[in-house]
């Protein structure tokens, strides 16, 4: 069993990642001193675990269908599910109360207006979250871009400013939270070291189970 490496990006990482597409090609990521034939090696002891991922990568993107947005159709905020009406007679812009109200005059428009209101609650949400754990963890950020990232859901610049999809509004609370204190670690370790880890366990105990929804679950973060 062997499979074609899409590319192999080098940076200053110290250990090699193996990064499924959402098109199930293999991308790795490699320090600059690891040579082709290591590579492939790795990628070789790893080959049933890319399989699985392959195969789990191409079933998720047959589910990943785009929205509809047509009447009781279903949409996430924060982990749940809320029906969409597309009311008649309503005013104004996409609202959600027990369910999502779409004016009917808004339609024609619908995936940008849940675009529109998913970005401000993302924003909205995130800022909170953001102040909140950093006066636990500490350190300081220079602002919070939110971005269109499909799969990138956090990053941290190295000017301290804190990147999140507004995708991730989607997605339970707890799995939130561990995005930003993720960022918010990185403030503090720019790596993925032994020590970042552990840091992250103290103020994100769940951080695994969130790591892994995220891979098994986040294509659903999307409309």
């Amino acid at each position: 069993m062997e499979f074609k490496i899409k590319e192999i990006i080098r940076t200053n990482r110290k250990t090699i990642a193996l990064c499924i597409q959402k098109d199930g090609s293999l991308v790795v990521r490699a320090p600059h001193f690891a040579d082709s034939r290591y590579i492939k090696k790795i990628v070789y002891k790893k080959r049933f675990w890319v399989a699985k991922k392959v195969k789990q990568v191409r079933q998720n993107s047959r589910l990943n269908i785009r929205k509809k947005f047509i009447q009781g159709e279903n949409f996430l905020y924060l982990g749940k599910d809320y029906k969409l009406t597309i009311d008649s007679f309503a005013s104004g812009k996409l609202f959600l109360e027990d369910e999502f109200i779409l004016p009917k005059t808004c339609a024609g428009r619908a995936r940008e207006e849940f675009m529109h209101w998913y970005r401000q609650k993302a924003k909205e949400k995130i800022k909170q979250r953001v102040d909140y754990y950093q006066s636990l963890i500490g350190g300081r950020y220079n602002k919070i871009n939110i971005t269109s990232a499909r799969t990138r859901w956090g990053s941290c610049g190295a000017k301290g400013n804190l990147n999140f999809s507004w995708r991730i509004i989607m997605a339970p609370l707890w799995v939130l939270d561990y995005v930003v204190i993720h960022e918010i670690m990185h403030l503090w370790e720019r790596n993925h070291s032994k020590k970042f880890w552990v840091k992250l366990g103290a103020f994100s105990p769940d951080y695994k189970r969130a790591h892994s929804w995220l891979k098994e679950k986040g294509y659903s973060l999307c409309i």
